[in-house]
């Protein structure tokens, strides 16, 4: 009868640290760059991690992460939206003129406005995938219509307000015993976000969506029709860039100036989180964690103190960086 020897005592040890390993490489290096980027923040300004101050940079935070959340599904399906900024503004310019402080005036105006963003998400899909405009100027005439008929409208300083209830939801929340107020923002971003995600990855429109960028021959060809999804994919940007709109109102007022750079800060969350500019990749959970990133990079550069004039800058360098990054990883890949 033959005896085996049993196992060192160190295998168990290792075979625990070799599949920590492996689940650690399997989540997205975005989220643990949102850890360090926290836990650098949290050295500087302790306070920062208690739940009130934590819970009012996810307030603020909530507006981009809801754009960014739109965008992927463009940014996978090998587009680009340059207009979500500029609608963002049109947003708060327009419900502050309609709703001019009027309560009564916010239940309807919020579906109009709904209706608006998909509109102009409509008309930059026909525009690109019916005429065959690149959507990189598409979207930046769409942009510069937005602006010109927001000045033409408001001359130049917006006129009216928001009603409390429009505001509410992006600066008031839910008393929570021991936690304090949790903001409607937070809330509203994590339903987008779940209801984004489920779409994207668990339904045959998002299995669509990434058919369309990253082979719309191909997809064509096996029966996906590669415009539809197209155009689809920028009525859901415009749709989210008219929530983004009404939690920034709410948090930062009426200003002519509410969206300005927001495109930019999308497409560098989305970037971020490992989506390719060419299509065919990305994730709506990498994006929001972009956002994250993107927000906590921003703070910490407050927290030390340097200009703010280097935000751009920033935010420059982390395009170039990340998308150099996701090039590098496909190819390694492929």
């Amino acid at each position: 009868m033959t005896v085996t020897a049993p196992p060192p005592a160190t295998a168990a040890p290792e075979r625990s640290a070799s599949r920590a390993w492996r689940l650690l490489r399997a989540v997205p290096p975005i989220w643990l760059v949102l850890a360090a980027v926290i836990v650098l923040i949290a050295w500087r300004n302790p306070t920062f991690v208690e739940p009130a101050p934590f819970l009012a940079f996810l307030r603020r935070c909530a507006p981009l992460a809801v754009l960014a959340a739109g965008q992927v599904f463009v940014i996978i399906a090998g587009e680009f939206d340059l207009s979500v900024g500029a609608l963002v503004t049109a947003v708060v310019v327009v419900a502050a003129r309609l709703s001019d402080g009027d309560a009564g005036n916010t239940w309807w105006l919020i579906p109009l406005l709904l209706a608006g963003g998909a509109l102009v998400g409509l008309v930059n899909g026909l525009v690109t995938t019916r005429l065959r405009v690149p959507s990189f100027i598409a979207t930046l005439g769409m942009l510069l219509v937005l602006s010109g008929a927001v000045f033409l409208w408001s001359g130049g300083a917006p006129r009216g307000s928001l009603a409390d209830n429009f505001r509410q939801f992006g600066r008031f929340g839910v008393e929570i015993p021991g936690l304090g107020q949790l903001p409607y923002a937070v809330l509203i971003l994590v339903a987008i976000g779940v209801g984004l995600w489920l779409l994207l990855s668990h339904t045959r429109f998002g299995h669509q969506v990434y058919a369309a960028g990253g082979n719309p021959r191909a997809a064509g060809l096996s029966g996906v029709d590669v415009r539809r999804v197209r155009t689809a994919a920028f009525v859901i940007s415009g749709l989210s860039a008219v929530v983004a709109g009404v939690l920034l109102g709410g948090f930062t007022g009426v200003t002519a100036e509410a969206g300005v750079g927001y495109e930019f800060q999308a497409i560098a969350a989305v970037v971020l989180g490992g989506a390719v500019l060419g299509g065919g990749r990305g994730s709506v959970g990498a994006a929001l964690a972009g956002a994250l990133t993107l927000q906590s990079v921003f703070t910490l550069l407050n927290l030390l103190g340097l200009a703010k004039s280097l935000r751009d800058a920033v935010q420059g360098l982390i395009i170039i960086g990340a998308a150099a990054y996701a090039a590098h990883r496909l190819r390694r890949s492929g």
